[in-house]
């Protein structure tokens, strides 16, 4: 494959993804058809409600689904030139920690609480690297004085640490071995207001040190304004709205994004209530037929409430899940 073709393909691409939980009774339908392009470098942000299926993108990205009443029932994910979804077991070991990484959204169930810190880290180093265990001791020290940890805790346990410091922890397992693809759930959601910025930025920083992608899954606008290069805003195991930051915020054409933007506060202007989405996201054992969010939708139709919505271009070129997307766009409910 020459140079000009590797530069013109995405680094990451998931095509077609749908994964299924099951047991002897029920299916759970958690990601419905999701596909998305990132490029070397950039940041998308998936963004949606709790229980949209934003995480098990992200496992099933790393084939981390637990063994047992969990599956990919169809889709690819393409990693530079390669199918990860049809590599062998073994062959994916070789990837998670070294191109791939996952920070995980609780450090306190992420750590082994019965391992020193520093080994936890040199753990990793040393599944990807050849080298003495004093050289993988050095890397985990490095990487500890990166995240803003002094290497003389390296023999700490992690009780003997903060949260915010916990997640610092977390993330320097997930770079130690200069991954390409990081996956970061929720990095900041257990963590106060000032460290959540302070770890963001310290994502940031490392991210643009390394040259790596980022696949950021959130629930707040506020961080993908922030930190993301595209958008990607996920419901009920579906992408309804895809594009560049700048095209989704400035032209939102989902109701769906429309509602998560409403329910932000904007101190421009002088509202006394925030105006919150009205009901639940659907059961994803028994989803809506049709569009998903058609139950608590403004703009419902009979139309909204049977066969395929498929991505339809928007007049600004990003991507929109809605057959009254000219409605929303002029404020026509």
């Amino acid at each position: 494959m020459s140079d000009e073709i590797k530069e013109s393909m995405p680094f990451l691409e998931v095509k077609n993804l749908i994964v299924e939980y099951f047991t002897s009774e029920q299916t759970v339908h958690a990601v419905n058809g999701v596909s998305f392009k990132l490029e070397k470098g950039k940041t998308l942000g998936l963004v949606g409600e709790t229980g949209a299926g934003k995480t098990s993108i992200a496992k099933a990205i790393l084939r981390i689904l637990p063994d047992v009443g969990a599956r990919i029932a169809k889709g690819e994910v393409w990693l530079a030139d390669e199918n990860i979804t049809r590599i062998s077991e073994e062959e994916m070991r070789k990837i998670r920690g070294k191109k791939i990484s996952m920070i995980f959204q609780d450090p306190m169930t992420a750590l082994n609480p019965v391992q020193r810190v520093g080994d936890q880290i040199a753990e990793v180093v040393s599944l990807h690297n050849s080298g003495t265990k004093e050289s993988f001791k050095k890397r985990a020290e490095e990487m500890l004085e990166m995240v803003g940890i002094q290497k003389e805790r390296y023999g700490d346990y992690p009780h003997q640490f903060s949260g915010g410091m916990k997640q610092r922890v977390v993330i320097a397992i997930a770079l130690a071995c200069n991954p390409e693809l990081l996956l970061a759930d929720e990095p900041t959601t257990a963590l106060d207001v000032t460290i959540q910025a302070q770890v963001l930025k310290l994502i940031d920083n490392l991210k643009e040190k390394l040259n790596t992608s980022m696949v950021l899954i959130t629930h707040d606008m506020g961080v993908v304004a922030t930190h993301c290069d595209d958008v990607a805003v996920v419901y009920a195991g579906n992408i309804v709205e895809y594009g560049s930051k700048e095209q989704v915020f400035d032209h939102p054409a989902h109701p769906y994004t429309i509602g998560l933007f409403g329910a932000i506060p904007n101190l421009g202007r002088d509202e006394e209530w925030l105006h919150p989405i009205e009901g639940l996201p659907p059961d994803p054992s028994d989803l809506p037929e049709g569009c998903s969010f058609h139950p608590r939708c403004n703009y419902t139709t009979e139309e909204c409430k049977a066969g395929t919505i498929d991505m339809l271009a928007t007049p600004d070129g990003h991507q929109c899940r809605c057959i009254h997307m000219d409605r929303v766009l002029k404020g026509e409910v």
